[in-house]
């Protein structure tokens, strides 16, 4: 814990560094702001909780994670995984679900689980993350067009029927708003500025859409300030509340009949699926996120550290209203590029959002939907990561363009939680199908001029890896042995594992040619694997087989025991 913090201090940050790290997280907050309001409202909440999320979430990581760079917040990985839980459960389910994924978290960089990103297969990331891409692209264009639709739930073929069927009713005035966005948005990086371009179309957007409005007679476009409104304390009002975050118990808040939800055994049984795919996804983002920054940076994260301070502020974010958070690759880039180097770019970030809730409200309150819209399609672009796809589909093997397209599917189909668990449970197949592959025995008889054998014997040369997948294919043909032949001599030298399954296999072959009469000779088999074998009954005590260091050994052992009548030990 307060690792990050604790290795900044001990470095003695100069003036230099503090200065710029303060610039760095005065550029992320203004990259933060709009993403962080345009990612909630994708989610199916009010915008201000994302902003929560960023102040709290972004605060409390960066002073109890494993990354100095890294910055945190709400991010388009979680909206697919989101939005369901808040059409079920509401705000109050969705914020249990992160409360509850804070733990599993911190469960999980306890138990050292910081190298899971390394086990999740390329394929499986880039199948669900351009799903993702594809899934919020979808949810946009409801509010890119300005389209009708009274319900925006269901499936996503459901989804994308009742856009086509809500075509008809596509406002003009709102497909402006949205196309000027977009384009600022597609164009302004060719500028090479220094200002982020979606703070250029949001604000292009905005005062397009404010100067119609004055000099066009009925022209109006859905804002932030017309599509949400806040009660606090009484007060009511549109748009963003320009007011602090504030502490409650997130099972307070309400369910998705309106009503409180409540705290119980059987809502943690519910929602604890939800709460194992946050903690899942956002560990993955998060250490994915800490890699790409160690590369940009030279610098070098505590993956376990970096789960543990995850796991504190998703524990946290919840009771200030707080979505679930994990590091943003985008916003650590813009951090680093800016110069940031230490957590404090981090706590500025939060503190500059905090600052802009409390003196911009009534202006956020302005930006169009549409804007909104055009700014989460270019995320969703940007995430879908279209050139990884097309180039795995070019030249990967035909069984990972397998896993890639059917983990793309099942997350735009289905859900995401679906494509990660039959993704990773395929590609375990494939490597197990694979490994399967690299265990072979090939058999080297008596009386080549090339080994000084005894009469009568057989080596049987066993390499690769023997488990449950690959233990009986490798081990089948020793059970078949021919009338003449006295004395079997396993070589295994090149076998670098020996699991149950290969133990039972080995039981049953050394039980078989000891009722055929036939010695066993195990060779050059390395000592852990002689004491598995050992504590299985196989060898020493139960004299059933002999151990030997060389194929020099093993004939001479051989040769002593061709002189008996009865080679069995």
């Amino acid at each position: 814990m307060l690792s990050a913090l604790r290795r900044s201090i001990q470095s003695k940050p100069s003036y230099q560094d503090i200065q710029a790290n303060v610039l760095a997280g005065l550029t992320v907050g203004v990259i933060a702001l709009p993403l962080s309001m345009a990612l909630a409202i994708a989610s199916g909440v009010p915008p201000q909780h994302g902003l929560y999320t960023a102040i709290v979430a972004g605060f409390v990581i960066s002073l109890t994670g494993g990354s100095k760079v890294n910055i945190s917040g709400p991010t388009a990985a979680f909206v697919v995984i989101l939005l369901p839980i808040v059409h079920q459960f509401g705000i109050g389910g969705l914020l249990v679900s992160g409360f509850m994924a804070g733990f599993i978290l911190i469960l999980m960089g306890v138990g050292k689980l910081g190298k899971l990103i390394e086990i999740v297969p390329y394929p499986v990331t880039v199948g669900f993350t351009s799903g993702i891409g594809v899934v919020i692209a979808t949810l946009q264009i409801k509010d890119f067009l300005g389209l009708s639709i009274e319900s925006s739930g269901g499936h996503y073929l459901h989804k994308l029927s009742a856009i086509f069927l809500a075509l008809p009713s596509i406002e003009w005035k709102e497909t402006l708003i949205s196309v000027l966005t977009l384009t600022i948005l597609i164009v302004w990086p060719k500028c090479h500025s220094k200002i982020p371009g979606h703070l250029v179309a949001l604000l292009v957007g905005s005062l397009t859409a404010w100067v119609l409005s004055l000099y066009l007679p009925g022209f109006s476009v859905a804002t932030i300030g017309s599509r949400f409104s806040f009660d606090i304390l009484g007060v009511i009002g549109s748009g963003i509340p320009p007011s602090l975050p504030v502490f409650d118990w997130p099972w307070h808040l309400a369910s998705a009949d309106g009503s409180p939800i409540g705290f119980s055994f059987e809502l943690v049984r519910r929602l604890l699926p939800s709460a194992i795919t946050i903690a899942i996804l956002g560990s993955l983002e998060s250490l994915l996120c800490s890699v790409v920054a160690d590369g940009m940076s030279g610098k070098k994260h505590n993956p376990n550290d970096e789960l543990i301070g995850q796991g504190i502020g998703n524990i946290i974010s919840p009771l200030f209203g707080g979505l679930p958070a994990t590091a943003a690759i985008a916003r650590t880039a813009a951090n680093i590029r800016s110069g940031g180097n230490l957590p404090l770019s981090s706590v500025i970030h939060a503190l500059f959002i905090l600052v802009s809730i409390l003196l911009l409200a009534p202006l956020l309150s302005y930006i169009p939907m549409a804007s909104m819209a055009a700014l989460l399609l270019m995320v969703a672009w940007n995430m879908g990561e279209a050139k990884h796809f097309i180039r795995t589909v070019k030249i990967a093997p035909k069984d990972d363009v397998f896993v890639l397209i059917l983990c793309f599917l099942l997350t735009v189909l289905f859900d995401m939680t679906v494509a990660v668990a039959v993704g990773m449970g395929l590609a375990a197949m494939l490597f197990i199908r694979r490994s399967v592959s690299l265990a072979q025995t090939a058999t080297i008889e008596g009386n080549h001029a090339e080994y000084d054998m005894p009469e009568n014997t057989v080596v049987y040369d066993i390499n690769g890896p023997l488990f449950f997948g690959s233990a009986q294919k490798a081990l089948k043909t020793i059970a078949s042995v021919r009338p003449d032949i006295r004395i079997v001599i396993l070589d295994m030298s090149e076998v670098t594992l020996l699991d149950m399954s290969a133990i039972v296999a080995m039981e049953s072959i050394v039980d078989d040619l000891q009722n055929k009469n036939i010695g066993i000779i195990i060779n050059n088999l390395q000592p852990r694997m002689v004491l598995k074998l050992n504590r299985a009954g196989i060898g020493e005590a139960s004299a059933n087989a002999i151990f030997s260091k060389t194929l020099d050994e093993s004939f001479e052992v051989a040769r002593n025991m061709s002189q008996l009548k009865r080679p069995i030990l």
